[in-house]
């Protein structure tokens, strides 16, 4: 091994020609990787005769590529220290701030860049100097994916160690991003909003001048009050605590109580000061048209706005780390000043509409809040990039709509509509019918009692009628009132199921078309006949209940071959089948079930695997 890397070395050092000197780089550009190489290297000031390489610049672009991917994957061992670098190096490397240079010269130099920040701090104030934000920036808006990553790499590694910076627009286009892009604009996104934790952690002053200010600015914006000098200290204190009260804070005689609540704390009173200042018109509608409703019907903006600001603070995660691997980053972040603010104002309007689509009072407050905040998480997650597109969407997810994609998930939760689930259905609907038609034929076997109407409305006189356990004949006849369940043989009339020609339900029935206009809709729905000897005669029924009606009509439709038709039957199948499925299912409790079976796997190459028990053991 030990030639090759002399040679190497050599080639580096000594040789002149361009061609050479490019291969001699790529190959230890390659060989670098590895710690023992790099050690060696290191030791004969290998490093040193790349820096000045670097320092000298009058490489061609392809030389100064491996160049400066050798020096980085060296200085990744940790051998030798970042802080021995010149700063004519560091100048030299910050390519990135000069004119529009090779790609691959561009990747490596902001990798090199990046490594410096983060290693040590004085370096960080010489790549500050040398790297301007403006260039940076700029370099987040090419095509190139690799150079986009790369810079933003460096610029979290610039606003982590600085601890501040000036956040700017950083995406001008809809394009997918990187997992590692992702990443970073998540941090991005995280470090920028945690400069709100210190308001949010920070609980109302009742002695801070400022701060009972923006209070009575919030009172004096939303109500045209008079001259509160001309008044006296009780009269005016009256008037303060009756306009608090319509705007909202449970304690009006001191709404400073209300915000001593961290989180949100200060937050709260920043966005409702915000919201007051940037959309007074929408301020002093949500608060008139409150203040003009029944007392527990009033949506409270205080109450309101300081949960909604908690609300966001928590969908925001403000306050959290970022996380090493989050990568769930807000498009509409970046194209929006003040985002949290600009959110706030949007979704207290939404509070107040969905207050009125909910028809809420005080004591639904929890209730409100709770479908705000699904409103605002659902919406935020289909990753609108501007405030427009997420406001539009946010207003269109109204209660309504929440309500049905509520009961959507619930049955997807049930795994219900899992089309495996939809398959076993199917499957099972065969079997679940025929036993909803065995219960109607012993129903008819059982026999039901039915009255007969004259046309003088007298309901006196009873008939009971049942089927033969045989299924196939009608009997029936007149009965007594205190009779039961009479025996087949004391019923008179019969008829052969095989005569029966047809099966008529409400208006089409004989007796309701001679009593035509005289019957109520409640009879009609409970009528029903059959026809039989060439439909010349039929046996008029009307049933005490719509059971007793579903129950005869789906049994007589068994009779006659044909499907059965009532709202009880898909009631019961319904009922059925959702019990069959979840016994079914039980063994597959929180497993979750696949839209598709799983592909069949490729039969193996040969099928000698099997044990020969023809041999036997020695």
């Amino acid at each position: 091994v030990e030639p090759p890397r002399h040679s190497t070395f050599s080639s580096i050092k000594e040789l002149s020609d361009s061609g050479v000197r490019c291969d001699s780089l790529k190959q230890l550009a390659s060989v670098s990787t590895d710690v023992t190489f790099a050690q060696e290297f290191i030791s004969r000031d290998g490093h040193l005769l790349l820096v000045k390489i670097v320092e000298d610049s009058n490489e061609v672009p392809l030389i100064m590529t491996h160049t400066l991917t050798g020096f980085m994957e060296l200085m990744d061992h940790g051998i030798v220290s970042w802080e021995n670098l010149s700063a004519e190096f560091i100048k030299k490397v910050s390519f990135v701030n000069a004119k529009a240079m090779d790609a691959s010269i561009q990747q490596v130099s902001l990798a090199i860049l990046e490594s410096m920040v983060l290693s040590s701090s004085s370096l960080f104030q010489l790549v500050k100097q040398e790297v301007t934000m403006e260039r940076l920036l700029s370099h987040l808006q090419v095509t190139n994916q690799q150079i986009q990553t790369k810079a933003m790499a460096l610029l979290m590694a610039l606003l982590q160690t600085a601890g501040d910076a000036d956040r700017q627009n950083i995406i001008h286009s809809s394009a997918s991003v990187g997992d590692e892009m992702a990443h970073y604009l998540y941090v991005l996104q995280s470090v920028t909003l945690n400069h709100l934790e210190l308001r949010m952690r920070m609980p109302l002053d009742s002695y801070n001048q400022d701060q009972r200010e923006i209070l009575h600015n919030l009172r004096q914006a939303a109500f045209e009050t008079e001259s509160e000098n001309s008044l006296s200290n009780e009269r005016r204190r009256s008037l303060c605590a009756k306009e608090f009260k319509k705007l909202g804070f449970s304690n009006n005689s001191n709404p400073g109580q209300d915000l001593l609540r961290t989180p949100p704390g200060l937050l709260a009173l920043d966005t409702m000061s915000y919201f007051a200042s940037r959309y007074p018109d929408a301020y002093s509608r949500f608060v008139l048209e409150n203040s003009s409703r029944e007392d527990k019907h009033e949506c409270p903006f205080a109450r309101g706005s300081i949960q909604l600001t908690l609300i966001l603070c928590e969908i925001l995660r403000i306050g959290e780390p970022p996380s090493e691997t989050g990568s769930n980053y807000h498009p509409i972040f970046f194209s929006q000043d003040r985002l949290l603010e600009e959110l706030f104002c949007v979704c207290i309007q939404l509070v107040n509409k969905t207050w009125k689509e909910m028809r809420a009072t005080q004591e639904d407050f929890d209730k409100v809040m709770q479908v705000v905040r699904e409103q605002i998480t659902r919406t935020l997650s289909s990753k609108p990039t501007s405030l427009e597109l997420f406001k539009n969407k946010v207003n269109a997810l109204n209660y309504s709509e929440i309500l049905k994609l509520r009961q959507t998930e619930r049955l997807h939760q049930e795994e219900t509509l899992a089309p495996p689930v939809l398959e076993l259905k199917e499957r099972l609907k065969p079997e679940l019918l025929e036993l909803i038609r065995q219960q109607r034929l012993n129903r008819l076997c059982q026999g039901t009692l039915f009255r007969k109407i004259s046309s003088r409305r007298r309901q006196d006189k009873l008939w009971y009628c049942r089927l033969s356990p045989n299924h196939k004949v009608l009997h029936f006849g007149d009965v007594e009132e205190e009779t039961e369940t009479p025996a087949i043989e004391g019923l008179q009339e019969k008829i052969p199921v095989a005569d029966i020609k047809a099966l008529l339900t409400g208006k089409d029935c004989p007796h309701m078309k001679e009593n035509k206009g005289k019957q109520t809709k409640e009879v009609l729905d409970l009528a029903f006949s059959i026809t039989y000897d060439v439909e010349e005669y039929s046996l008029n029924f009307i049933a005490s209940s719509r059971i007793d009606f579903c129950l005869w009509t789906d049994g007589l439709s068994v009779l006659l071959g044909r499907d059965m038709s009532s709202e009880c039957m898909r009631s019961e199948l319904e009922i059925l089948l959702s019990m069959e499925i979840k016994l079914r299912l039980l063994d597959l409790e929180n497993v979750p079930i696949p839209d598709n079976a799983p592909p069949v796997p490729k039969p193996p190459s040969n099928y000698n695997f099997c044990y020969d028990f023809s041999q036997t053991e020695q």
